[in-house]
This record gives C-alpha cells, sequence and structure tokens, in this order.
C-alpha cells in the first residue's frame, strides 16, 4: 500500500518517522525524502537507531498530479483511515499505522500548484507539557524562518494520529505552485539533518539557529490553510503584495476581476501581519483560498496569540 525506505542503525536510538507526498502535487519534499535516505544510508554505522523515509505516500494522486487520488478525498483530513474504505482511506490507515509505530514524525508539505507558501515548520499545541515542548523542538530544528504552533483540536491529520498517540511531531511547508525549485528541495534535506542531529541520530553538529518568526497561535481553527482569507466572488485574482510583506488589516492585498475586466473586486488583508502565502493561480472561485498573513510583529522572540 505505501512503499517506504528504512535504515537501522548499529546502535539502539529513537525510530524517526519521515512522509512526504500525502498530497500529490507537493514534488520537493518527495525528493528531499529520497536525498536524506541517500545520505543517512551512508552513515548507517554511525546511524543511532531506526530512520523510515516514505518519498510518496499518495502514489495514486502523484500518478494524476493532483492534490487528491482518484476517489477525491484528502488524505490529510481522513486520517486515521480504514483498512477497509476507499482507496484513500485505506492510504491514511497505512500511513497511521507508520505514525503509531515511531518516536517521532516529521510530515513534509508544500502548497502544491495553487498555491506558494513561505517556509514554516508546524506544531500542535499539545495539551501535555512534555509532547508540546518537544515539538517545538523539533520544529525549530528544522531551521525554517516561521516556526507556528496551531490549534491542537483540528482532526484528520496524520499529526492528529500523532497528537492522540502522544508522539511529538511536525509538519513542513516549504514552496510550491506546482514547479520544481531546487532550493525547496535543499532546505528540505537540510531540516531533516539537522532534525536528526537534534535527536542525535547521526553524528555532526547541530546547528540551534533562531527562526525570524515564532508565534504560537492558541485561535480557533488556526493552521486550516484553506480556510484563511477565502476569496469574495469569482473571477480571475491578481495578488498585490509579496513574500514577507508587512500589511495592515483592510489594506488591500489583491483584485479579482470579472471576465471582461470591467469589474474589479478589491481583496483586503484579515489581520496586521506579514504575507505568508500566496495564491499562484489566477482563476478562483467564491470562497477558494487566497493566501494569508501569519500576524507577527517585528519582534523574532516566540509570540503567543489568542481568540
Amino acid at each position: 500500500m505505501i512503499e517506504k525506505l528504512i535504515v537501522k542503525g548499529m546502535e539502539d536510538g529513537p525510530h524517526l518517522l519521515i512522509t512526504a507526498g500525502v498530497h500529490g502535487d507537493e514534488y520537493e519534499p518527495m525528493e528531499a525524502v529520497r536525498r536524506v535516505y541517500k545520505i543517512v544510508e551512508v552513515l548507517q554505522n554511525q546511524l543511532r537507531g531506526t530512520l523510515t523515509l516514505v518519498p510518496v505516500v499518495n502514489k495514486p494522486a502523484f500518478e494524476l498530479g493532483t492534490r487528491t487520488g482518484p476517489d477525491g478525498k484528502d488524505l490529510a483530513r481522513i486520517c486515521p483511515g480504514d483498512m477497509n474504505g476507499s482507496l484513500s482511506e485505506q492510504i491514511a490507515y497505512a500511513v497511521s499505522d507508520l505514525i503509531w509505530s515511531a518516536d517521532f514524525y516529521i510530515d513534509m508539505h508544500n502548497g502544491g500548484l495553487n498555491h506558494n507558501i513561505f517556509p514554516f515548520s508546524g506544531y500542535v499545541l499539545h495539551s501535555n507539557q512534555k509532547i508540546r515542548e518537544a515539538q517545538r523542538e523539533l520544529a525549530k530544528a528544522f531551521l525554517l524562518p516561521i516556526v507556528w504552533g496551531t490549534d491542537p483540536t483540528l482532526p484528520g491529520r496524520t499529526l492528529s494520529v500523532a497528537r492522540d498517540a502522544n508522539i511529538p511531531a511536525i509538519y513542513t511547508e516549504i514552496g510550491g505552485q506546482g514547479i520544481y525549485n531546487e532550493s525547496y528541495t535543499a532546505m528540505a534535506v537540510d531540516g531533516c539533518l539537522n532534525v536528526l542531529r537534534f535527536l542525535k541520530m547521526i553524528p555532526g553538529a547541530y546547528c540551534s539557529r533562531e527562526s525570524k518568526y515564532h508565534l504560537e497561535d492558541h485561535r480557533s481553527g488556526s493552521g486550516h490553510l484553506q480556510r484563511l482569507l477565502p476569496a469574495p466572488c469569482d473571477g480571475f485574482y491578481i495578488p498585490q503584495v509579496a513574500f514577507g510583506q508587512r500589511v495592515v488589516a483592510d489594506e488591500i492585498i489583491g483584485y479579482i476581476q470579472d471576465d471582461l475586466g470591467k469589474k474589479s473586486t478589491p481583496v483586503r488583508a484579515d489581520r496586521d501581519g506579514i504575507v505568508f502565502i500566496l495564491r499562484s493561480v489566477p482563476s478562483v472561485r467564491e470562497h477558494d483560498p487566497l493566501g494569508a498573513i501569519l500576524p507577527v510583529t517585528e519582534n523574532s522572540k516566540m509570540q503567543s496569540i489568542y481568540e
């Protein structure tokens, strides 16, 4: 059901699971997982513990070049799945089974065909303080410019499975647009290797570089990227902002034109913060996600936000 790569070390240590391709149009994470395997395989005699890698979780979706498989079900919304269900539900069950076997978990994503995402690592604000602190440190160890802790109650995700099993887990979002970008792959590889060093699974100096922004976002629904900044109408979307740009609430950040270009509907920022997700496909339907604003200040220290 799921093809995996396993490297077993010569010494006892943790079991780290790294997956990519939960969505079939997220390409750089898939290549990053394959490269991590090749690097760690060479270091097998120095590896502590076990590394399990899945380059393409959702092979049917990858073969279609789409976010979901033939049954149209989003794998990141139906975990822990059903071993007797539809194809996507069976795959969700299989990846959940892998998560249950791990001590730590990294699930790598990007914006797929429709979005470009400023690199960030995320984790749920787990009710168990020990788990939450472990996830916070894993997310920081991935070395991405944004670290984002979010609503722990969202269901159906791979991280939901890890949450319920008390397995420290993070996810990453790096780039997208459906165009392969070598720099994004390299960023993901570097992050995985630094996490392995942080866990003392491979030799080498662990880098403890601080992220540019670290936000613990306690608002209900935070982390549900598909619900952020919905399109007010159908049309042709033209953004007027760039990655990392600071905006204020109600500022115009783009326009949606009708087919003839005679009507232009402004799209406004829903909060103060920085632009960290941008839609890359101009064709939109009402309620489609257009992007997202991360509500951080200039302060690089960890911030918390509540309802």
